[in-house]
């Protein structure tokens, strides 16, 4: 066959070509067979359903996709991979849709042969050998390129970048289903990231169990009519967060101070909210909007810096590791804490950095502050002084 668009040497009429990533000019393209390459790297699925929708019009079309896989679970291949698992246990009945998966698993020693076959059925044939164990001395060597020998050798679902939570360790935590009227009598605490005017706001209780436990409640919102806009540009899910009911929307295209408001007087009415942390950003509306509906729920400033941010983050990072931070693995506030980077000062103190992470933070923000002001030491009253 010719290199592009050219007709079949054996005179069937067929043309080929590789496509751009460009989506828009791929609507109706209705190709008989698409191979798809590296659709890992791909944030949107844009093209992916260009190409998809348009291969109805043929009889018995095909498409392939082959990559290694992405990093997180909301990209368009982790969808794929994840709609195929639950084919193979039989949760869904699909027979158009056929998976072949060669990975290693998360636990299995990253270092040895074993686990090399897994991923590489091909390693020592047509896949160098010798270039793994060279990429395997180097990764071994040099902690940044685990990460990456994971992904790329291993096919590992796992993000090429040091986050600051561990995913599988989140994720550990959050397998657990929370009752809500169980939480009712906990001390509670709660941290509020409210956002400029068509980014996430998030307000994220925190209760403290008998054990040391932590549980976390989220409450998130973007605004309603810019929430197609949202999604397009941070490649996440929204919408359908949105309809199952893990996003709340304002009305409009901005944030409302208003609702917030009155979504922390039913929480304080119902869980007697002890102290709501804040970051000191727009803080006059809400504190207007609570006297208004005279909430007199108490807060309490909190820096955004490493004086008041180390420690907490400190203790969330300690709580995740030790399986104590009870999060029900909801999607918003997880995506947020897959995301998150920390910055560290000389001294080693680190802080929640929104500028150095892969996408929006504001709900491990939000939690994070809760969890810090639940853990302060409460003060010292000096009764003698109060009676003179």
């Amino acid at each position: 066959m010719e290199d592009r668009f050219g007709i079949g040497a054996g005179g069937t009429g067929s043309t080929y070509a590789a496509l751009s990533r460009e989506s828009g000019t791929k609507m109706g393209l209705a190709a008989s067979v698409v191979i798809y390459d590296e659709l890992g790297q791909s944030e949107s699925r844009d093209l992916l359903d260009a190409l998809d929708t348009a291969m109805g019009k043929k009889a018995e079309p095909l498409m392939i996709v082959i990559s290694t896989q992405a990093a997180r679970d909301e990209a368009p291949l982790s969808q794929l991979i994840d709609c195929g698992l639950r084919i193979e246990r039989g949760e869904i009945v699909d027979p158009t849709f056929h998976l072949t998966l060669h990975t290693a698993p998360l636990d299995a020693n990253p270092w040895e042969f074993v686990t090399w076959k897994l991923a590489n059925p091909a390693l020592g044939d047509f896949r160098s050998l010798e270039d793994v164990k060279r990429l395997s001395l180097q990764a071994q060597r040099m902690p940044s390129a685990e990460m990456s020998f994971r992904n790329l050798i291993l096919n590992q679902r796992v993000d090429t970048t040091v986050q600051f939570i561990d995913a599988r360790s989140w994720s550990a935590c959050g397998d657990v289903e929370l009752f809500l009227p169980g939480l009712r009598g906990l001390p509670c605490y709660a941290g509020l990231d409210l956002a400029a005017s068509k980014d996430l706001t998030a307000l994220v209780l925190a209760f403290v169990g008998d054990d040391g436990e932590y549980i976390a409640l989220p409450f998130c919102w973007l605004p309603g009519e810019t929430l197609q806009e949202a999604t397009d540009r941070d490649h996440m899910p929204y919408a359908v967060w949105a309809k199952d009911g893990h996003l709340l929307t304002f009305l409009g295209r901005t944030t409302d101070p208003k609702t917030v408001a009155l979504k922390i007087a039913e929480l304080h009415g119902t869980y007697n909210i002890r102290a709501l942390a804040f970051d000191r950003w727009r803080i006059e509306d809400i504190k207007r909007e609570l006297g208004a509906i005279g909430c007199s729920v108490e807060l309490v400033p909190f820096g955004q810096g490493f004086k008041d941010m180390a420690p907490a983050v400190d203790m969330l990072e300690r709580l995740v590791e030790e399986g104590k931070l009870l999060h029900g693995n909801h999607p918003v506030l997880s995506m947020c804490a897959v995301n998150a980077k920390t910055e560290t000062d000389a001294a080693g103190n680190r802080k929640l950095s929104k500028r150095k992470s892969n996408g929006r933070i504001d709900a491990l923000v939000a939690l994070t502050m809760a969890v810090g002001i639940a853990a302060r030491p409460a003060p010292v009253v000096d009764i003698e002084a109060l009676i003179g």
